[in-house]
Parts: C-alpha cells; structure tokens; sequence
C-alpha cells in the first residue's frame, strides 16, 4: 500500500500529500503549498523513489506556490483542470491581494477535464471535476485504499469559500452533492485545511450541505 505523508505548510495552513509507492519507485505529490518543496524532495531522496506527478487540486496560490520548485527539482508531470490553468501559468497576475514573495510560473504536461483515470505504478486516482470553490476544482478518488483528496471542496464542517474570483456556493455544493457524496461513506476526506474526515461524517453532519 502506498505510504501517506502529509504536510502544513504556507502562511494560510495549506496541507500537500505526499504519496510514496516504494515497491515501484515513484511517488505522487497532491498540492504544493509554499515551503513544501524540502521535505518533499527530502522523503523521496529517503525512499528511493521518483516524483512522477504533481496533481493539483486547484491553483489557487497557496496549493500552488512550490509547484515550479518541485518541478524544477524533479522534472515531475503536472496535472490540472483546463479551467484552471490561467492561475498557474501566470500566478502573480491571480493572488486577489499582494503576496510578499513570488510564485514562479508552470507549464502543465496534463490538462484535465475530469473523467479521467490517473495511473502510477500501484496508485491509480479516479478523477472527479468539483467547481464551486475554483473554476476548475478537482478531486482525487483513491478508491483502492478508501480516500479521497479534495482540496478546498469540502472539510470537516465546513465547504470551501467562494467569495473569491473563480468561485460559486450553488456550483460548490453541487459538486459536492453530485460528485462527491455518490462515493461510499466510509472514504476518507483529506482536505487542502484542516483535519481530515469521511464522507459518511460530512454527509449526516456537514450543515453546510444539509
């Protein structure tokens, strides 16, 4: 099974996945918030393995900010939704207020749509296109070890917000209702803040969903 590192990182508490396929030598990044790039490249170097992908739940500065370090180091693939692309290839131009440091600028190798299946030696990710907080939200299904990485589509009580360019509640929590809670309860929600949760939680006590 694949081994879950987890991250908070950033001036916002931003948290990137790490995932270390060690029997095939790759691993798999979800988000890159700012100052991640050390400990990431510090764990693959550890296990011996190969930054294969940077999948990108949204590219709202703080999921984004160490994506181009990342990729600097590891020549690793980038996905993200079409919709989202304008944020990462000119980052600066996107941030809604003034950042004290600078986000580099990244080309991505996939553009997505949704729909897709994303496989990495023994990791394979169900691709599910959830709008509302961005434009171009998206989820990861990990169905093999019963966990989902959303990014700011949903947490532990709460959705994300949509106040920001980009963004819409009724869009949001259609994503939510449609996508994600078609999925069984018993996944767990690993979210870009916060604690993690299940599906099943969210469902029943999410009073923003209800």
């Amino acid at each position: 099974m694949p081994t879950l590192h987890t991250y908070e990182a950033g001036p916002v508490a931003t948290i990137g996945y790490l995932l270390v396929d060690a029997d095939h030598g790759l691993a798999v990044a979800i988000d890159a918030p700012q100052g991640v790039t050390d400990a990431m490249l510090d764990q693959v170097r550890a296990d011996n393995v190969r930054l294969a992908a940077l999948l990108l739940t949204h590219t709202h500065w703080d999921h984004t900010a160490d994506a181009s370090t990342l990729v600097a180091a590891t020549g690793c693939d980038v996905y993200v939704h079409a919709a989202d692309v304008y944020r990462l290839t000119d980052p600066m131009a996107h941030t809604v207020w003034p950042l004290p440091f600078t986000i580099g600028a990244v080309m991505p190798t996939h553009v997505l749509q949704g729909g897709e299946v994303l496989r990495f030696g023994a990791m394979q990710f169900d691709v599910l296109a959830t709008p509302g907080h961005t434009e171009g939200g998206l989820c990861f299904v990990d169905a093999a070890h019963h966990r989902v990485f959303v990014g700011d589509t949903l947490f532990a009580g709460s959705v994300g917000r949509c106040d920001l360019p980009g963004g819409d509640m009724d869009v949001l929590l259609d994503s939510i209702h449609e996508k994600l809670f078609t999925l069984t309860d018993d996944l767990i929600v690993y979210p870009g803040h916060g604690s993690a949760t299940t599906l099943g939680t969210e469902r029943v006590s999410n009073p923003f969903v209800q």
